[in-house]
């Protein structure tokens, strides 16, 4: 008895030592990091859209006047990109209490889906080639016509004087750059290795993972920075409802074609999705006519 109660207290240690090692921690911790500046980020200080009441400001916010807003223009958009990195990078050092309301959800999901990704990928979806290879080509076509969208909607915008369409497509751009350079840093950090790396549970901290590593997704981080802009300038169900659906449909089919874990596509969308929130909401003037008759 005595030989079987200490092989059993023997094997919850080796257990418990596999689920919870030091660079698991570490890399809850970086997780954390990444997230809490995102969801800070998208809550911002100050707001300059014109729909922002003043109910909504900071007590320790500068008033909305005195700070002179961006310029939403092509020759501005390289330096309002500088400008958010700031603000993204060093959010960390600015969360509020009101904003655990974001953070704690998201970790807590992504607490979840690194514990289940091995699990998914190898006993839940299909490591059927051909299935596989379907969902990764239809992943690169929807991404890509998300990706085209705003510089189509500045050409329209550009050409037909329709400044709405303009101002969509250089905040799309806008997002898509800050949001491609936080996922590649995010990548440099957590060097996840690919499902098809490895012994395909995805370690984290491995220089053989690449600079393409596999933590977040790229594919849906910028599917739903893009998407986010579209969806706050359009603000008709339509148009959300299929932005918000391309964006679910990369996502998804990037673990269904074996590219990504679920964490890296959890990741990556709910990153994506802050950025171009606050993209969105620091830099949009554009306002759309009010839809009542004033009485004369």
């Amino acid at each position: 008895m005595k030989v079987l109660c200490w092989t059993q207290a023997r094997e919850s240690r080796v257990y418990l030592r596999s689920r919870v090692s030091f660079p698991e921690a570490s890399r809850i911790f970086l997780i954390s990091v990444a997230l809490l500046a995102s969801a800070v980020c998208a809550r911002g200080e100050t707001t300059t859209s014109f729909d922002s009441q003043a109910g909504d400001a900071l007590p320790d916010a500068p008033k909305p006047q005195t700070k002179k807003a961006d310029a939403v223009t092509l020759r501005a958009l390289p330096v309002n990109i500088l400008k958010d990195q700031g603000v993204i990078w060093t959010s960390p050092f600015h969360l509020k209490v009101r904003d655990l309301k974001v953070v704690l959800p998201l970790l807590g999901l992504t607490g979840v889906a690194i514990s289940t990704d091995h699990y998914m990928l190898h006993n839940v979806v299909s490591h059927d080639v051909d299935f596989n290879n379907a969902n990764t080509d239809a992943s690169n076509v929807m991404i890509t016509g998300l990706l085209v969208t705003p510089a189509l909607l500045y050409g329209v915008g550009h050409f037909d004087s329709n400044e709405h369409a303009r101002e969509t497509g250089l905040l799309g751009a806008e997002a898509i750059a800050d949001g491609l350079i936080v996922e590649q840093g995010m990548k440099l950090i957590f060097w996840r290795e690919r499902p098809n790396q490895g012994d395909g549970h995805g370690h984290f901290f491995e220089g053989s993972a690449g600079v393409d590593s596999s933590f977040p997704s790229s594919h849906s981080e910028l599917a739903w920075a893009t998407a986010a802009v579209i969806a706050g300038e359009y603000r008709n169900p339509w148009t959300q409802a299929l932005v918000y659906s391309a964006a679910t449909g990369v996502s998804l089919t990037r673990v269904l074609g074996q590219q990504h874990f679920p964490a890296d596509v959890v990741v990556g969308s709910a990153t994506g999705w802050l950025v171009g929130h606050y993209v969105y909401k620091h830099r949009h003037r554009w306002e759309a006519p009010r839809r009542f008759h004033v009485p004369r």
